[in-house]
């Protein structure tokens, strides 16, 4: 009898999940409580272990074609003054990356799912019920859902979790920063190059998106936590940028004739388990790396192929047991480098961030070169291991 796997959420993991069960025979069920795939997201990059599985789905030319094209990395402080300017492919090397947003990589991963796979949008559970010989689900409208797993890939602010693990302060480690992602028209003519205005406390990036727009993101240093009603989320943006220089703001002001901004915290999920009886999370909803880490989207990725592979061959407690064991080595290294980079990134008080900004001016340019792609390799290596496929 065909197993069954009903997953809560069809972001990145959750639609990668679907994908590698149907590739051994189950039965996936996705349930997602917006009404059409998300189109919030910020631009993410996909390397190592993300990049090769999702090569091997099959997804790699519609990765390349929603590609960003970045040609150099100018970043400036408040007052217009260079600062950095590094030339992305150099950096880079022969790695194998893209950058793209987060809207396309969904995309990409529900185009290589069969047409008629059952989605159910704008579905919300409201219990669970894990019976022991097979685990249900009660939607709000009454529907009632059995089967073998249920996947929680439901993001940082996962209701499984919640639901199922214990409350968010258990497991949230917060990092001391919030972040926005928003775009709109092209009102700088930036081009092919990635822009970023810094100052302590806080930077603003931009980068040229395929049909003539701009994505913005904002990284802050704060102690607040917790959502941000909409409302606020402007108000919050100009104050933050209050000392910015002038063309952010200009840039800021032309956003917010648009929808309101994503804003959010940089949150780390720790877990000492990622399943319990019938039910596992995935993604952002098992061990947010958070956007400093440069990896979240792939090792959702990753993680699902991994999933996969140990339910392809062992009974399902073993299975859980063995996705956890091989994947949590990476998970804690990745997150330890976020913690690690996040002071790097953002400076907090103005003697540091002079103090980095006089060592990225006067670093030899080979030497710096050296080390934004050795970061980016230690990424990739960390979680190099976990790649190997046997299905």
């Amino acid at each position: 009898m065909q197993k069954k796997a009903l997953i809560v959420g069809a972001g990145v993991a959750g639609l990668s999940a679907a994908w590698w069960l149907k590739k051994i025979g189950w039965h996936p069920v996705l349930i997602e409580r917006a009404p059409d795939l998300r189109s919030a997201g910020h631009m993410l990059g996909l390397s190592g272990p993300g990049f090769e599985i999702a090569q091997r789905m099959g997804i790699g030319p519609q990765l390349d074609a929603a590609a960003c094209t970045v040609n150099e990395n100018i970043y400036r402080d408040r007052k217009g003054r260079e600062l950095l300017r590094l030339r992305y492919r150099e950096v880079l090397k022969d790695l194998s990356y893209v950058a793209l947003r987060r809207t396309d990589l969904v995309q990409a991963l529900r185009d290589a799912l069969p047409a008629d796979l059952d989605i159910r949008f704008g579905a919300v559970v409201e219990s669970i019920d894990d019976g022991g010989e097979e685990i249900a689900l009660r939607l709000a409208d009454g529907t009632e859902m059995a089967g073998d797993l249920v996947i929680g890939a439901d993001g940082l602010r996962s209701w499984m979790r919640r639901t199922c693990f214990g409350p968010d302060e258990a497991f949230f480690k917060e990092l001391g920063y919030r972040f926005a992602t928003y775009d709109l028209e092209d009102v700088i003519g930036l081009g092919s190059d990635f822009l970023s205005y810094t100052e302590p406390g806080h930077v603003a990036e931009y980068y040229t998106l395929h049909d003539g727009r701009l994505a913005a993101l904002h990284v802050w240093r704060t102690e607040e936590t917790g959502l941000v009603p909409p409302e606020a989320r402007w108000e919050m943006l100009h104050h933050v940028s209050r000392n910015t220089h002038p063309s952010a703001r200009r840039i800021l002001e032309v956003a917010e004739r648009g929808p309101v901004p994503l804003i959010d915290n940089l949150t780390m999920v720790d877990m000492p388990s990622w399943s319990k009886g019938r039910v596992v999370l995935l993604g952002d909803a098992a061990h947010c790396l958070t956007l400093i880490s440069g990896q979240g989207a792939g090792m959702s990725i990753a993680s699902a192929s991994i999933l996969a592979q140990e339910l392809a061959e062992r009974p399902l407690a073993d299975a859980l047991a063995r996705h956890d064991q091989r994947l949590r080595p990476s998970i804690l290294k990745l997150q330890e480098r976020s913690r690690k980079m996040g002071s790097l990134f953002i400076p907090a008080t103005p003697l540091s961030f002079h103090v980095r900004n006089f060592i990225l001016r006067h670093m030899p340019r080979d030497w710096l070169s050296r080390y934004f792609l050795n970061a980016v390799q230690s990424e990739i290596l960390v979680s190099q291991d976990i790649v190997q496929s046997k299905i």
